[in-house]
């Protein structure tokens, strides 16, 4: 399979159920090299990356353990209980939803709030305020750039994802997430937009911070 392509990563954190890790793998054999010898600068050895026996075990298990179908049916099963709860009392988002995450979209949710003025992240924040959520916005925070007159062309989805960490929440924490949702959709004529006050020159939706309008 990776014959058909120059090159692939994969995020241990996402497919082997770990909290560290991954690899990159690339065809051509120079530049093979030159990230061999940058990853033992910066990292580790390329035997281990700069990962401990713990966690290269854990990637071993969690990489048997990611495609077992019974907890395939219940990681896409919760996925799809989230967004199938909020669908239902009318907050938009990206349909079907798949296993990874619900994508909450901010443009409906927010109709009134314009993208410059970054909709995701009024959502984003109010989650958080109303419920101790965490999520990220995915829209013209994350994506946005600035036109010569200094205007932030937005790309074309504005998006919240709400990312379902494995195997940690029961149904319980699921019902948590979906009425705070709720409860944030109903009160939605009453969130405002943000404005950048500060930002770095690059990934900015990491560190950047913001001021209420």
């Amino acid at each position: 399979m990776f014959s058909y392509a120059d090159g692939a990563t994969m995020s241990a954190k996402k497919d082997a159920l770990v909290n560290i890790g991954g690899f990159l793998s690339i065809n051509n054999p120079d530049l093979a090299m030159q990230c061999r010898n940058l990853l033992i600068v910066t990292e580790g050895f390329p035997t281990y990356g700069g990962l401990s026996g713990r966690d290269l075990e854990a990637v071993a298990i969690g990489l048997q353990e990611v495609v077992d179908e019974n907890y395939l049916n219940y990681r896409i099963r919760s996925t799809a209980y989230l967004g199938e709860k909020i669908v239902a009392a009318g907050v938009p988002i990206i349909e079907p939803p798949g296993g990874h995450a619900i994508y909450i979209d901010a443009k409906r949710f927010l109709p009134n709030i314009p993208p410059h003025e970054f909709p995701g992240q009024s959502i984003m924040c109010e989650l958080f305020i109303e419920g101790g959520i965490r999520s990220v916005e995915i829209g013209s925070v994350m994506f946005g750039k600035y036109d010569k007159d200094g205007k932030i062309l937005s790309p074309p989805m504005e998006l919240v994802r709400l990312a379902i960490p494995r195997r940690v929440y029961t149904q319980s924490h699921i019902d948590y997430v979906a009425e705070v949702v709720i409860e944030v959709y109903k009160n939605r004529d009453k969130l405002k937009g943000y404005k950048i006050v500060e930002e770095a020159p690059m990934l900015r939706h990491f560190t950047a911070k913001f001021e209420k309008l």
